[in-house]
């Protein structure tokens, strides 16, 4: 047995203390009490009141090391292992790979490689960044707030273009992104949240009205809020307003810099309640892990500069910052307590997608964070158990 002793956990009020199995699973996790001595004890490790969390998980990214994950083939899978493994060394546990607006046999293509994935990674069992599903972003957006999304291949919702989509792949999609306004009946969110596939509402124009319609239908999401729709207005909250009002909906947010200014984070998050009703996203292009320089992007180019990633026209696409660089900048912007922060990038995407924060009965792949007083900084590392 493992005790990780004097430990910070987002959650838990006060110093803790944590047992670990030999099998690497979390036992028990009690306040702290006077150190005594035991049998058999393997090691303790005194983590002298750092944090303590499980580690990140990432609703949405769209690729790494040069692969966009749109245009994945069954001759990709070792590229797949390769950026799994990149991603544990930045501190991320899980993640949903994103596909954004596509032709439908491209997401039939990349749904058959994945599926296929993550059997292997199951039967495989490696100490490696799982897949836990996939994210379709598209191709049911708004024309008007498409973004960086090819318009070619945009389609409006209807339970056809569902099936032809996601066909025999039911069982790995896990987030769809869609405009709620292009289908005022709301039969496809009813259908897709009676599947168990979480509808999110993003890349739109609609009214707090549509959105407080498609939440009531089952929607329980929003994509990287503020980005690619209406922005809150006093009169008109809209999409957004509305998410943030509505009880059980997660809002997934960019902590870059550069897609939402700190000010306004700082407004969502208090608005929200922090952990509560939001959660960090990458939303991590393919050159994740590259330097920066100019790369192809579907059939455009996309340039990278400090992480930040744009279209020749200046249209924001995406940045290629690791998820955890989010959870630091919250700190460093003093935007919001260590806690919350490292919870945004750790527990509450958990929590969004109906998955187990730190508890009792998980892996214990912990992260170790620590607080420079001298340098003013958070950094953070894996702990090992070993």
């Amino acid at each position: 047995m493992i005790r990780i002793r004097n430990a910070r956990i987002p959650g838990y009020l006060g110093l803790q203390e944590i047992e670990i199995t030999p099998l690497k699973m979390i036992e028990q996790i009690k306040p702290m009490e006077e150190e005594v001595l035991e049998e058999n004890q393997r090691a303790i490790i005194d983590v002298e009141g750092d944090w303590i969390s499980l580690g990140g998980v990432d609703l949405q990214i769209n690729g790494g090391l040069g692969l966009a994950f749109p245009d994945v083939t069954a001759k990709d899978l070792l590229k797949l292992e390769d950026i799994c493994d990149f991603l544990w060394t930045k501190g991320v546990d899980g993640f949903l790979p994103t596909l954004v607006t596509t032709s439908v046999e491209n997401f039939q293509r990349s749904l058959s490689v994945f599926q296929e994935f993550i059997e292997k990674q199951k039967a495989n069992n490696r100490l490696t960044a799982q897949v836990l599903g996939v994210h379709l972003e598209g191709p049911f957006l708004n024309y008007e707030k498409r973004g960086a999304h090819p318009e070619q291949y945009l389609l409006k919702p209807s339970l056809e273009a569902v099936e032809k989509i996601i066909a025999s792949y039911e069982k790995i999609v896990k987030i769809i992104t869609l405009a709620p306004e292009l289908e005022v009946t709301g039969e496809v969110i009813e259908n897709l949240h009676s599947r168990g596939i979480i509808v999110s509402l993003g890349h739109s124009e609609a009214t707090a009205k549509e959105a407080k319609q498609a939440f009531q239908k089952g929607a329980s999401m929003v994509t990287h809020a503020f980005n690619a729709m209406p922005s809150l207005h006093h009169r008109e909250p809209g999409l957004l307003g509305e998410a943030i009002v509505t009880e059980n909906v997660y809002c997934g947010f960019i902590a870059d810099g550069h897609h939402v200014s700190p000010t306004m984070l700082t407004i969502l998050l208090r608005a929200c309640q922090g952990e509560k009703g939001a959660f960090l996203v990458s939303d991590a292009l393919a050159p994740l892990g590259l330097p920066d320089g100019i790369y192809p992007w579907d059939e455009r180019q996309i340039e990278v500069k400090n992480g930040t990633a744009k279209l020749k026209n200046g249209t924001l696409a995406g940045t290629t910052l690791p998820l955890l660089t989010g959870v630091e900048n919250l700190v460093n912007w003093k935007i919001c307590e260590i806690e919350s922060a490292i919870a945004l990038g750790t527990e509450s995407p958990r929590k969004a997608i109906g998955l187990e924060g730190f508890s009792v009965g998980q892996k214990a792949n912990l992260l170790r964070w620590h607080w420079q007083e001298n340098t003013q900084q958070l950094t953070w590392q894996r702990l090992n158990l070993e």
